[in-house]
């Protein structure tokens, strides 16, 4: 299985790195996705990837959260990232829209976003979306640009089918499932079939988001099992079929098909 998102370069990693990634690699976890959140992250993103080269590959992104009035220094140090580096990365990500906290920086957060588009369609690289309380909103940044030339993933996907269905009119997308499907109070997993598995990525959000039986602790990758078997009781497949087709899914997207040894 592949965690598709997951901060572990995070500082509350720090003490277990080794181990938390032996627990990972004993559960089935074969490789992991290092979303970027802002310059402030992106040396300790680096320097986990080294340690674990095989195991990991990184994004670069700039978090929407980290969108202030004063913006213009994330997006000169995400252009020099990528100016040195592009080819470190296999994504842009997570970019997107938070207004969940703040409402403030609505329009700053638009320009970043749709800026970083526009640098992925350059690259040819996919996208990772982070849409929090702000979906009508993404909707609209993204129908700027050519269906044609997008392709990601939707992280923590806990959407309506109609909205699904709206997000496959926009380019070629994905939906990242984690930790919340497995919730008592998660409506959006009942209504789960209507995306095809040829559509869904097994994620974490580690170290947030963690799946029951585990809320309230620290998340991690060991625990994408979890999920995975949420989706084949819902799917009514075995957790071997999800695995199977979530790590295909994962090749189409990121390693353009590519026959990884993950």
């Amino acid at each position: 299985m592949i965690d598709t998102h997951t901060h572990i370069y995070d500082e509350a990693f720090l003490p277990d790195a080794e181990a938390m990634v032996l627990r990972a690699k004993e559960a089935g976890i074969t490789h992991a996705i290092l979303p970027n959140v802002d310059a402030s992250t992106v040396d300790a993103m680096r320097c986990f990837h080294a340690q674990f080269p095989d195991f990991t590959s990184m994004m670069i992104g700039i978090h929407p959260t980290s969108i202030q009035a004063d913006y213009q220094a994330e997006l000169d140090a995400f252009n020099a990232e990528i100016s040195l580096r592009a080819s470190d990365y296999i994504a842009i990500g997570e970019i997107g829209l938070d207004l969940y906290w703040d409402k403030t920086y609505l329009q700053e957060q638009k320009k970043v976003f749709e800026y970083q588009i526009d640098v992925a369609i350059q690259l040819q690289k996919p996208i990772c979306i982070h849409c929090r309380d702000a979906f009508n909103e993404v909707v609209d940044s993204l129908k700027k640009f050519n269906p044609a030339q997008l392709n990601g993933v939707f992280h923590c996907f806990t959407g309506t089918p109609q909205m699904a269905e709206q997000i496959a009119k926009l380019g070629n997308f994905y939906y990242g499932i984690g930790g919340p499907a497995t919730y008592k109070n998660a409506k959006f997993i009942d209504q789960i079939l209507h995306i095809p598995l040829s559509r869904i990525l097994l994620e974490t959000d580690a170290p947030y988001l963690p799946p029951v039986p585990f809320r309230g602790k620290r998340n991690e990758p060991a625990y994408v099992p979890y999920v995975a078997q949420k989706l084949a009781d819902i799917y009514g497949i075995t957790v071997f079929e999800v695995d199977e087709q979530t790590t295909k899914n994962v090749k189409t997207l990121f390693f353009g098909g590519c026959n990884n040894n993950f």
